[in-house]
């Protein structure tokens, strides 16, 4: 009789658990989904660190919803110079010491977390498996654990742990097909609020810096070069063609993305005819630069060092195009 009443007061107090189980997301695809979706309507306030190389870069990050339904961000480098990122709907503005502030017209702020994360991640999974490897536990929260795992070996993994009850990001990390982390995000503080932060209430009523005119087409402008190879799922979002503030030499630029990791290649005449392949490694982030026949190649981008590599060998000058 002590049994049987044992094992109804077992099953009774494991009941609820299961309930509150069964509303959770139930696969990899679906965590994600939640995470897109709660990036992007709840108020919270979060610090995290970024480390790399040994070092740790501290941040804010802001995100709310004002009463006019306006999306409002601050992003925040907490060491060396003030850094912020601003974003109110879809103008985000830029502060830095050694410019003057000026805005540009996006729903995009630029920082550590990939912007994939509060978007439709559909896209990616044409290269890109997504699976749910178990549960953890994050800033003493309960956390879900999603691999996001490229599907061949030009790319690096994003394995992120997920807060159980919003599905908000705890932690982040890079890593290479080996196992090997070489960058994470590691959150110190999450903050879930009905109202958004004060900072946030005074951003929805300032004037930000006036945007910056682009003039059209000046992002798709047609290059003396192109890339013959990129990994799978790249493709070109941005291309221009300037000079470098300290040397005025002319450089042109084009940038890749997948969705989730970015490329940008640089190509300037050189006045060596030749040199040899060298590169730097800062977190995943790789700077790999190259002079071949008199045109020096750069490649920068959260890519692995023979992916850099082989995109910087695949550069061709086209004929009958200016530099």
């Amino acid at each position: 009789m002590k049994l049987t009443t044992f094992l109804i007061s077992l099953v009774l107090m494991i009941s609820p658990v299961k309930a509150q189980e069964t509303q959770e997301p139930t696969s990899a695809e679906s965590w994600l989904k939640q995470l897109s979706h709660s990036l992007k309507t709840l108020n919270f306030g979060t610090s995290f660190v970024v480390v790399k190389n040994n070092h740790a870069e501290p941040y804010h990050w802001f995100h709310g919803i004002s009463e006019q339904g306006i999306e409002l961000e601050i992003l925040s480098l907490l060491n060396g110079p003030r850094r912020d990122v601003l974003r109110k709907g879809d103008i985000v503005s830029y502060i830095e010491p050694e410019l003057p502030p000026y805005s540009v017209k996006t729903r995009q702020i630029t920082g550590p977390i990939p912007n994939v994360l509060s978007n439709d991640l559909a896209a990616l999974q044409a290269h890109y498996n997504f699976v749910s490897v178990g549960k953890s536990r994050v800033l003493g929260r309960g956390a879900q654990v999603i691999r996001i795992v490229p599907k061949d070996n030009s790319k690096y993994a994003y394995w992120l742990w997920l807060d159980q009850h919003t599905s908000l990001l705890l932690k982040l990390a890079v890593i290479t097909r080996k196992g090997q982390q070489l960058e994470q995000v590691q959150f110190t503080h999450l903050d879930i609020t009905e109202q958004p932060a004060e900072s946030l209430i005074q951003l929805n009523s300032t004037e930000l810096p006036d945007v910056v005119d682009i003039p059209e087409g000046y992002q798709q402008q047609k290059l003396a070069w192109k890339v013959d190879w990129l990994p799978q799922g790249f493709e070109r979002i941005n291309a221009n063609r300037h000079r470098i503030v300290s040397t005025k030499e002319p450089v042109e630029f084009q940038l890749f993305s997948d969705g989730l990791a970015e490329v940008s290649i640089y190509v300037t005449p050189s006045k060596e005819q030749q040199r040899a392949t060298d590169y730097v490694m800062d977190g995943a982030t790789v700077v790999l630069s190259q002079v071949v026949k008199g045109l020096e190649v750069s490649v920068v981008g959260k890519v692995p060092t023979q992916t850099a590599k082989r995109i910087a060998d695949s550069v061709r000058l086209i004929s009958g195009v200016a530099p």
